[in-house]
């Protein structure tokens, strides 16, 4: 898939009669089941015969002037932690592999149906969505695109879906992000990956990994892309999005822990981003914010998703235990020592921590810092526990930093052509979703020259 597609000229396309949405299902389905690609592992169930006749009836309707949104035809991927009706919601694990299929599309499924998107499967997933990698142990991991030959991690959790968007096996995917599993796969693949302010998307019908951290969200090609998919996503009007100029962009660098041990080719991308972004006129102003070393201080003993984690999955670990990766259960175990009256100090930790951040930030249009630390590493490198958690820790360090104080973001491909993927995150306090969106928008194509 070129990367000028996008879901407006997709939208032109179908409008005009270029192409059909059948014809789009059926590419997809066919990128998904080329034996030399990732489909096979991108995707844990392909929804072949649905797909297809979701989109004749897309087709019927737009010939009959009834089409439910300009989009209505294009293919989108459902990670597996959703529910979609009359299918087993497995959440990447074998564990819930018995339980009785979903009675009713989560509400975000449903509403992405109610614009007339065709869900073409579910794509894999870090196990209960418990890690920034994207390794999967039961279904198998699926190669991000960097140095495919090579084997690198598509980063997690939602690795899945950023696979099935940079390799054209979808136009447009959903996802979720409790610590970053939207915006590190995106980092990693090369797209555009975005966290939308909590209470915005409901979170009925999907597999809960902390109650307080989690967000609901799209992967796509462009910032604008996931506009679109994000206004579906909260029931809001499809508008067009507006962009920002560069020019008086007002953007901190938060120099606390965000710039800490990163890669070099994190780093020399992540300059050179800002130093194009200087020259179209933004106003960049490194800052510390104290406020992120609270984060560790909070999640010492494995945080709110340890706490929140153990809670949804103490009785499936007694009885189904053995059926889980060890690096997913050891973590949501930890949860288990975690005292009713130290939750409820985290809970305390957290809102102080929110309100002194948002008060810390908001002189700025939006926080810039490096999506991830570290660029994809290679699966063979992971195989030993210790370098993988190290690994782990330095995927998520950033990211989790926005969702400790209930924040918005997105990461944006900040490298160029044959370079590793590497992601430049813009965030903001919370409600600021459109703001970011457009500061997105505005700079994409500045910060890649």
């Amino acid at each position: 898939m070129p990367n000028t597609t996008t879901l407006a000229t997709l939208a032109d396309d179908l409008e005009s009669g270029r192409t059909s949405a059948r014809k789009l299902v059926e590419q997809c389905i066919a990128r998904i089941a080329d034996p030399a690609g990732e489909g096979q592992r991108a995707f844990i169930h392909v929804d072949k015969e649905a797909a297809l006749e979701a989109a004749d009836a897309m087709d019927h309707l737009r010939k009959a002037n009834a089409a439910p949104s300009r989009f209505a035809g294009i293919p989108v991927s459902i990670k597996d932690l959703f529910d979609i009706k009359g299918q087993v919601t497995r959440a990447g694990s074998r564990a819930l592999e018995d339980s009785a299929p979903a009675e009713a599309d989560a509400t975000v499924v449903a509403r992405l149906r109610r614009a007339g998107f065709v869900v073409i499967g579910r794509t894999n997933m870090t196990e209960f969505a418990y890690s920034g990698i994207g390794i999967n142990p039961h279904y198998g991991t699926p190669k991000g695109v960097w140095q495919r030959s090579v084997g690198h991690v598509p980063g997690g959790s939602s690795s899945g879906a950023a696979v099935s968007i940079a390799d054209g096996m979808a136009y447009g995917a959903l996802g979720t992000d409790t610590g970053g599993s939207c915006r590190i796969p995106a980092a990693f693949n090369g797209i555009v990956g975005f966290k939308p302010t909590q209470r915005r998307v409901p979170l009925d019908g999907g597999v809960p990994l902390s109650f307080s951290l989690d967000s609901f969200g799209p992967l796509a090609r462009t910032a604008s892309c996931c506009a679109v998919l994000d206004a579906v996503l909260a029931d809001q009007p499809i508008t067009p999005l507006q962009l920002r100029p560069v020019k008086g962009m007002r953007l901190a660098v938060p120099t606390t822990l965000a710039l800490d041990d990163l890669d070099d080719a994190v780093a020399k991308t992540f300059d050179r981003a800002l130093a194009a972004l200087s020259r179209q006129g933004a106003l960049i102003e490194r800052v510390e914010v104290p406020e992120f070393l609270d984060v560790g201080i909070i999640s010492a003993k494995g945080g709110l998703t340890a706490a929140e984690s153990y809670a949804w999955h103490r009785y499936l670990l007694a009885s189904k235990g053995d059926d889980y990766d060890p690096r997913v259960s050891v973590r949501v175990a930890r949860g288990e020592a975690i005292t009713a009256a130290e939750y409820i100090d985290m809970l305390n930790a957290r809102r102080s921590l929110i309100a002194r951040a948002e008060k810390r930030i908001a002189p700025y249009d939006a926080l810039v810092l490096p999506t991830t630390a570290n660029t994809p590493p290679r699966i063979a490198d992971l195989a030993d526990d210790n370098a993988f958690a190290a690994a782990n820790l330095r995927a998520l360090r950033n990211c989790t930093l926005i969702n400790m104080i209930d924040g918005c973001a997105i990461s944006l491909p900040a490298h160029r052509e044959g370079e590793v993927p590497v992601g430049l995150m813009l965030a903001a306090a919370g409600g600021a979703d459109s703001r970011i969106l457009e500061l997105a928008a505005g700079m994409e194509a500045v910060i890649r020259v």
